[in-house]
């Protein structure tokens, strides 16, 4: 269902699909996970490459593709290009202690987060040095945050360790491959999702780092976020 709902992005005819990686050898024998847009990539023309244990494209062959022509085209007026960042690691954290543990893991003040707004943050050890940077949202029933794929397992491992350690009612949510990320970039990017919103959705209308729960294209369960 995410794969529909990003071709028919991809079918707007304003959109393109990119991808931010680095080449990266593969750390482990492990097979390379596919992300939801797989085959749509391939069918593209995408150089497939390791990265962060994900088989994800560098660029795109072809007429229309190369690293120059993606740059210009997410820049160009009117137009928009998708990019497919499933690799990162997307976490919920339920429980009425939630808050408390977090701002035991990260810098910043996330209890005074609204409801559905976010900041950027960092995770750091009990030195303060920093381990990774996040992305962090009160989602209301929950917090939803964001991490970097590379660096995803050592960070849970971390989270776990530091559970252990916390008196409190607090549980983490790792949405593996349940949950597919996609960023949509360039002048045109809010054109071509409003395309797939409910009927009265005011786009434009959002902050700065907030975000939402909605449907994508009739597919339920979705979230957006502007940052």
């Amino acid at each position: 269902m995410i794969k529909s709902a990003a071709s028919t992005l991809l079918r707007q005819g304003k959109i393109s699909t990119s991808r931010r990686a680095f080449a990266a050898a593969a750390t482990s024998d492990e097979p390379l996970v596919k992300t939801a847009l797989y085959d749509l990539h391939k069918e593209l023309g995408g150089d497939m490459v390791p990265f962060a244990g994900y088989e994800l494209p560098v660029l795109y062959k072809g007429e229309n593709g190369g690293v120059m022509k993606e740059h210009l085209w997410c820049r160009e007026d009117g137009k928009a290009s998708l990019f497919d960042v499933s690799h990162m690691g997307q976490i919920r954290w339920h429980g009425k202690d939630r808050t408390a543990f977090i701002e035991k893991l990260v810098v910043g003040d996330i209890a005074s987060l609204p409801a559905g707004s976010g900041c950027l943050s960092l995770i750091t050890n009990a030195q303060g040095g920093i381990i990774d940077d996040t992305v962090i949202t009160n989602a209301g029933d929950y917090i939803y945050m964001v991490v970097n794929g590379a660096t995803k397992f050592g960070d849970m491992k971390h989270f776990k360790e530091q559970l252990e350690q916390f008196d409190g009612d607090v549980s983490m949510e790792y949405l593996e491959e349940s949950m597919q990320l996609f960023a949509v970039q360039g002048p045109g990017a809010a054109e071509a999702v409003k395309k797939l919103l409910p009927d009265g959705f005011d786009l434009t209308s959002m902050a700065f780092m907030t975000g939402t729960d909605t449907t994508l294209d009739g597919i339920e369960g979705c979230r957006i976020t502007r940052c």
